[in-house]
């Protein structure tokens, strides 16, 4: 068999992780899963040729690749790195709410295990120069010479992934960041046949992969019973922002039911949102839906507490969260730089007693407004860096 065949192979075994989904008889989710399995393909693409000797931060989810409950307000970026090497990132933070970066032992690029997080970096702890930018300086001993910010590169080190994070989208400049390698000359590679087909060879197999990784995810909270409510997780060591509060579950909506989300907001907290994802752990379309709300989008009741409705129609209500017609799904909430971290609930309601549980006051809007809503939210999706 040839390489192309043997690459060809091991995508259609892509099938054997979605084979449950297709033997479940539903022919929609099944297409969604076919779906699914191609965007990680290009996603993958990002990633299966990255170079650790000249690495460059790629963004591998995004609008149009919102796999593993990708975040509507952070813009991603992962770079490939060498734990015995020296890196110097230069740029701007951006105007954003925080720009964090981890350093990983492992990540989601196609080369790369699936790794423990080894340290969070936090821009804003950085020091900038007369033009406000930074310089930091990454590697396992700090160099005589060098007076800027440096942390320490832990050997085992593989990856770097940033998150930036946005309440009004488009409207302040995303951070620029260049990365380079410094303890090796400047080489430009050609890659040779044999590495070609290696790394082809992975792409092929990523699809199963992440599918695995979505699926897998899903299905542990299916074995919890997470139906209309939610766990607790920090997801400490495992890709999530160091001290952030998640709180994660599945939802289901009934005939003629919609759910109602209600929680009470931390004195302080520097970042929060809600998010719908589907059954697959893919990112409700958001550009062309409000199926997430941040802190800055949603609206604030009189009370003090933040209360959304999930419904698959639109219900009136300023703070609909549009499922994109998933009768069931998942939904997280974070909490980020939060001095506590409330425990949100959903409850199951008819929709016919829906306003007589919402509180005088809570903001309503037409069918016009609407729309005006949806489009200044696709416009503002769209100035956003994404790729």
């Amino acid at each position: 068999m040839s390489r192309w065949q043997d690459c060809i192979a091991r995508l259609a075994a892509t099938s054997d992780v979605l084979a449950p989904i297709a033997e479940g008889g539903d022919p929609d989710m099944a297409a969604r899963a076919e779906r699914m399995a191609f965007m990680a393909l290009a996603s993958g693409w990002f990633t299966a040729f990255a170079d650790r000797d000249l690495p460059d931060f790629v963004p591998a989810v995004n609008t149009h690749c919102p796999l593993v409950g990708t975040n509507p307000d952070f813009i991603y970026g992962a770079a490939s790195i060498d734990g015995a090497g020296q890196y110097l990132l230069t740029g701007e933070r951006g105007g954003g709410l925080f720009l964090l970066m981890d350093i990983a032992a492992g990540g989601l690029g196609v080369l790369e295990p699936l790794g423990p997080s080894l340290a969070t970096i936090d821009f804003d702890t950085l020091a900038l120069d007369e033009n406000g930018c930074f310089s930091l300086l990454l590697s396992a001993e700090r160099p005589e010479h060098w007076a800027g910010d440096w942390h320490r590169l832990d050997a085992s080190a593989l990856s770097l992934s940033l998150r930036q994070a946005s309440y009004d989208w488009g409207a302040h400049r995303e951070a620029r960041i260049a990365i380079e390698r410094i303890d090796i000359p400047h080489a430009p590679r050609r890659w040779d046949e044999v590495e070609i087909a290696r790394r082809l060879d992975a792409l092929a197999a990523y699809p199963g992969r992440l599918a695995g990784m979505a699926l897998g995810f899903i299905a542990g909270q299916r074995r919890k019973a997470l139906w209309n409510r939610f766990e607790h997780d920090d997801w400490a060591g495992r890709g999530g922002v160091e001290g952030q509060h998640y709180y994660q579950g599945l939802f289901r909506l009934e005939p003629g039911k919609v759910l109602l989300l209600e929680t009470e907001l931390p004195e302080q907290v520097l970042y929060w949102n809600v998010q719908l994802n589907d059954m697959l752990w893919t990112t409700v379309d958001w550009m062309n839906r409000q199926s997430s709300l941040n802190g800055g989008q949603a609206a604030i009741d009189a009370d003090g507490r933040f209360r959304a409705v999930i419904a698959l129609d639109d219900p009136g209500i300023s703070n609909w969260l549009d499922p994109g017609g998933n009768a069931e799904g998942a939904i997280m909430l974070r909490w980020t730089g939060a001095s506590s971290g409330p425990e949100p609930r959903l409850t199951l309601l008819d929709r016919e007693s829906l306003a007589e549980c919402l509180p005088l006051g809570t903001l309503r809007v037409d069918a016009q407004t609407r729309e005006a809503q949806l489009r200044a939210r696709r416009r503002a999706a769209q100035m956003r860096r994404r790729w």
